[in-house]
């Protein structure tokens, strides 16, 4: 796959050039400095620096590496503190919440910015992953908890690795997909209802909340209540067909991680169900039946998988 970053000249004044300079020891002919020295000498990442101590992570990122690190700012960290709602030795001292973030926030290979899958998902040392999208003229993250941020600059060169700058504080994900469901189907604008009901119907809630991972296409409450329109039966006369309900339910996973980036066009995709069905270059689904659903939303991120949502049930062959 071939992947398009632009370069943005002149991004990383935003930090100050001068700090980034004196971080890579105060002259432009001066060999760069390993990432926790270069974090800890650069006035914008200061806090950082102090968290690196505080997790004991400084003499991991001084290590020969390589790495990639995702830094945040002072000013970002401290829109988390604000976010999460607690004080900076707070967060010090709560070292395993401390160590995860952080560790989120690293790569363990070299990827400069012209190496990274736009669109793909970027496996961290903490074991989670997120991904980058180009959006208009901006480099934009989305976390494991569906937060959103930029990146500010990029290709900040360290002797065992690379860093680029970020004003938001990436977390990693607290809700598998079945609790990132349920969070949905209580939100102001709830929209899984149904589909939270189908899964616990059909026992399929322990499965979708396993290690994974899992591609889901879930279905909305308007999705279902049209599927109910069209086979002429009630929810409760679906919900209670425990066979045909886990046949259509798992005909909407596909095994592994499989983001909008990755979605094979053209060819059959094959389901946990056992049958396929395609998705064209649209985002039409076309499942068994030569039925077609749209993708109505993509790439909702979840500690074992992905959700992408549609706005009709798919079914397998009558």
């Amino acid at each position: 796959m071939n992947f398009h970053w632009f370069r943005r000249i002149g991004l990383i004044s935003l930090l100050g050039l001068s700090a980034l300079v004196a971080a890579c020891g105060g002259s432009d002919d001066a060999p760069p400095a390993d990432i926790a020295t270069t974090a800890a000498l650069t006035p914008e990442l200061s806090i950082l620096a102090e968290a690196l101590d505080a997790a004991d992570l400084t003499d991991t990122l001084k290590g020969a590496g390589p790495f990639t690190v995702f830094a945040p700012t002072n000013a970002a960290l401290g829109a988390l503190l604000a976010e999460l709602g607690i004080t900076k030795e707070a967060l010090f001292a709560d070292k395993d919440l401390l160590t995860a973030v952080l560790t989120y926030h690293v790569l363990g290979a070299e990827v400069p910015k012209a190496s990274v899958p736009v669109g793909s998902p970027i496996t961290t040392l903490q074991g989670g992953y997120f991904k980058i999208d180009v959006v208009g003229s901006d480099l934009v993250f989305t976390d494991g908890r569906n937060r959103t941020g930029k990146i500010t600059a990029t290709d900040v060169d360290a002797t065992n690795g690379v860093i680029h700058i970020v004003d938001t504080v990436l977390l990693p994900a607290d809700k598998n997909i079945v609790q990132t469901a349920v969070a949905l189907s209580t939100s102001a604008t709830p929209e899984f209802t149904i589909l939270v009901e189908a899964l616990v119907a059909a026992g399929l809630t322990d499965t979708l909340s396993g290690t994974g991972p899992f591609t889901v296409f879930a279905p909305t409450d308007a999705a279902f209540a049209a599927l109910l329109e069209e086979l002429g039966i009630s929810k409760e006369a679906l919900l209670a067909d425990t066979p045909l309900l886990t046949s259509v339910l798992t005909y909407h996973v596909v095994p592994g991680l499989v983001l909008k980036a990755d979605v094979p066009v053209g060819p059959a995709i094959t389901t946990v169900q056992g049958e396929t069905f395609t998705i064209d270059a649209t985002l039409t689904i076309t499942d068994q039946r030569d039925r077609q659903a749209g993708i109505a939303a993509t790439d909702v991120l979840a500690s074992n998988g992905v959700i992408h949502v549609i706005d009709k049930v798919i079914l397998p062959a009558p």
